[in-house]
This record gives structure tokens, C-alpha cells and sequence, in this order.
């Protein structure tokens, strides 16, 4: 078909006409040097990359900037680049690895106080902590904070994170570091990860709004022995509590305590996640079949395992008949190597779960194939409660 002469139009540059937002929703997916040299692609381009508005300043970024412009002044390269940017910058991600200037860091962090930050993360990698500067305590539109190896001392002129939603730390606080007091003062958050960070169940327990945390059992109050119960207190200070993640690294157990007045106070705990949990150990296999059988409304549960070589004897005596009815519709279990205790735990929850409906189950690297045969057979003759519930083996 012929065009009628006159009306035919030339086809629109849609790249070159794309709003604003849209560009820097693409140039914010991008590694930052790669957003940087979308300058190249032409005249109307030479200067979009200054709309971003996320910035990660990774391993990967860092790699390339050794191969590209050597070892030398990492941080003016960042301080010229942040001084181009036209717009806010809502997220900030910088890993430090000893190529970077104090002084750089509290003048970014400054400049990102006056920028409307709202998620920061500072992952420091050197053997000396970061001295945060008090700009950082200024930030009142932060929603998601991540420091790591950092020295967290919030100055006295500090009132709030109004906004705050999730706190994820990981160093050692000074002693006049009064965390309670500090989390009182983020009124909205509900997500604390503490990554080998002291901490007190009454520190947490000011947290009203929390939803999700993780922490390492053994710093946990500064008791080198721990028991269940502690969980229980803990738990049930935390009304809206609905995700529990526990790591089990270095934690001594003896037996837990009297918990019958907190036989109610877990209505919204769905999902609860154990780690570096050894099975073998008698005393951490009870602990959580504790936990299991307490937080009753659970729909949830994740367990990795660690091996050790020393044998701790059979594993408990279970009553299934007195363990009453789980809510669970989902479980999984990883790096199992087909142990007794292993077993024992496996067979309870089945028996015990008549809304299941999986298990998934990996095992550990170094199972020899007649040993994960004989663990796959065992694991396919157990009673299931839930005539749905399947049972997925991987690597087996």
C-alpha cells in the first residue's frame, strides 16, 4: 500500500522522550558505573545519569574502579560524583574496604542528610569500627538502616526516626549505649536484625510495633547459659510479633524452665527460622521441639543444621498423642545428614501436622549414596497427618 504523500509521520525517539521517573527507574537498576556511561549513548543522554537516585557502592563497584582508574582516590571519585547528582537520593549502600577516608564518609553522610536518604546501608570491612557521625542521627526520613562494624552512639540531642521501619545492626555497643532508650524513639519500626550483637530481651521489649526479629541466641542478655524460657519471655513481650528468626551459633542450652503463663501470649508468630542448629545435641533438639510445640500457630519453619562429631546420645522420647495439633503448611530443613535426632524431628512433624503441605529437605554435601538412600527410605515411610502434605528430597 502506498502512502498518501503528506501523511506519513517519522517515528517517535521514545528513549529520548521518556519522563523523568521512568529514566531514573531504569538508571537505578543499573551498577552505578554502567549508569554513569549511558553519557556515551547520545547528546540528549550526556547527562541523565545525574537523575540517579540509588546508589551502590559495592565489592563489584570498587573492582572496577581499581581496574579502571588504579588504587588511588576512591572517595573523590564518589564525592565528584554525588556533587553532579541533580535530584534526592533515597538509598545509599557503601562496603568499605580500607581504601576510604573517614573524613569522605562523614562529609557523604552529610551530604545524604540534606538529600532525603531513606534507606542506608554502611557494611564496614575493616578491623576498626566506623565512627558515625552525629549527621546520620539528622536523617529523619530514614525507613531502612544497616551499619555493620560501626561505633552506634546516637548523641544526646537525638528525639526520633519517626519513619524508622527496619534495624539491622551488627557491632559491639559501648556500655553507655542505652539501646532501649534508642528504640523507644522509632515509634514505626517493626524489623530488627541484630547480627552478633549484645543485646536484652527488655531492650527489645520496648519495640511495641516489632514484627520480624532476628538475633544470635547467645547474645542474648549476656547469660552464657540459655534456656527456652528466655525465648518465651522475650516472645511474649512482643505482641505483634510474626517472624522469629534464631541462630543457634555458640549457644550453650540446659533445660528450659516453667513457661505456663505463656501459654497464650503467641496469637501472631507464623513463620520461625532456626539456624546453625545442631540436631545431635539433645538439649538443642529439645529446645526445639519447645518452640515448635508452643508457638501453636505456626504455618512456618525453616531449620538449618550443623554437623558436629561428637555423639550426644539418642535422641528424646516423643508422646505424639500429647503434643496436640500444628498448624503447619510448610517446612524446610537444610543440610541433614540423616541422624536419629533428625529423624525423631522429622516424625513429629508430620504426625503432627495435618495442614501440611510440603517438606522440602536438603542434605548435607558430604553423604556418602548408600546413606542417602537409607535416609530416603526412612524419610518416605514416615506417617503423614495430612494426606497433601509431600515430601521433597534434593540432592539426595
Amino acid at each position: 500500500m502506498e502512502l498518501i504523500h503528506g501523511t506519513h509521520k517519522a517515528p517517535q525517539d521514545f528513549i529520548t522522550n521518556m519522563p523523568d521517573n521512568v529514566v531514573t527507574n531504569i538508571l537505578d537498576r543499573l551498577p552505578v558505573q554502567h549508569a554513569v556511561r549511558t553519557s556515551i549513548l547520545s547528546r540528549s543522554w550526556r547527562f541523565k545519569w545525574t537523575m540517579l537516585s540509588q546508589l551502590v557502592f559495592d565489592k563489584m563497584f570498587f573492582k572496577y574502579l581499581r581496574k579502571s582508574k588504579g588504587k588511588n582516590n576512591h572517595g573523590g571519585v564518589i564525592s565528584r560524583l554525588l556533587l553532579h547528582l541533580s535530584g534526592a537520593i533515597t538509598k545509599f549502600v557503601l562496603c568499605i574496604n580500607g581504601v576510604l577516608d573517614a573524613q569522605d564518609i562523614n562529609h557523604w553522610i552529610l551530604f545524604l542528610s540534606r538529600k532525603g536518604i531513606k534507606d542506608l546501608t554502611i557494611r564496614n570491612r575493616d578491623e576498626t569500627p566506623l565512627m558515625l557521625p552525629t549527621h546520620l542521627f539528622s536523617c529523619l526520613e530514614l525507613k531502612h538502616v544497616h551499619l555493620f562494624n560501626c561505633c552506634f552512639n546516637p548523641p544526646p540531642s537525638f528525639h526520633v526516626f519517626p519513619n524508622l521501619l527496619s534495624l539491622d545492626l551488627g557491632m559491639d555497643f559501648e556500655e553507655k549505649v542505652q539501646l532501649g532508650e534508642f528504640f523507644t524513639k522509632c515509634p514505626l519500626l517493626e524489623i530488627l536484625t541484630m547480627e552478633e550483637c549484645k543485646v536484652k530481651a527488655v531492650e527489645i521489649a520496648k519495640i511495641k510495633n516489632l514484627k520480624i526479629l532476628s538475633l544470635y541466641f547467645c547474645d542474648l542478655d549476656n547469660i552464657s547459659i540459655k534456656s527456652s524460657s528466655s525465648i518465651f519471655e522475650l516472645v511474649g513481650s512482643l505482641p505483634k510479633l510474626q517472624e522469629l528468626h534464631l541462630n543457634f551459633e555458640n549457644c550453650d542450652l540446659t533445660e528450659g524452665g516453667d513457661r505456663k503463663r505463656f501459654s497464650a501470649a503467641f496469637p501472631c508468630l507464623k513463620v520461625l527460622k532456626l539456624s546453625s542448629l545442631i540436631l545431635d545435641n539433645g538439649m538443642e533438639l529439645l529446645c526445639a521441639f519447645e518452640l515448635i510445640r508452643s508457638f501453636t500457630n505456626l504455618q512456618t519453619l525453616e531449620i538449618t543444621a550443623v554437623t558436629n562429631d561428637w555423639y550426644f546420645g539418642p535422641p528424646p522420647h516423643i508422646n505424639y498423642d500429647a503434643t496436640g495439633l500444628l498448624q503447619l503448611r510448610s517446612v524446610k530443613f537444610e543440610c541433614l545428614k540423616g541422624s536419629e535426632n533428625e529423624l525423631c524431628l522429622i516424625k513429629f512433624l508430620l504426625a503432627c501436622s495435618p495442614f501440611l503441605k510440603k517438606i522440602v529437605i536438603h542434605r548435607h554435601s558430604y553423604i556418602a549414596s548408600h546413606e542417602r538412600m537409607m535416609f530416603a527410605k526412612k524419610l518416605l515411610m514416615l506417617h503423614r497427618a495430612s494426606p497433601a502434605a509431600e515430601i521433597d528430597l534434593f540432592q539426595f
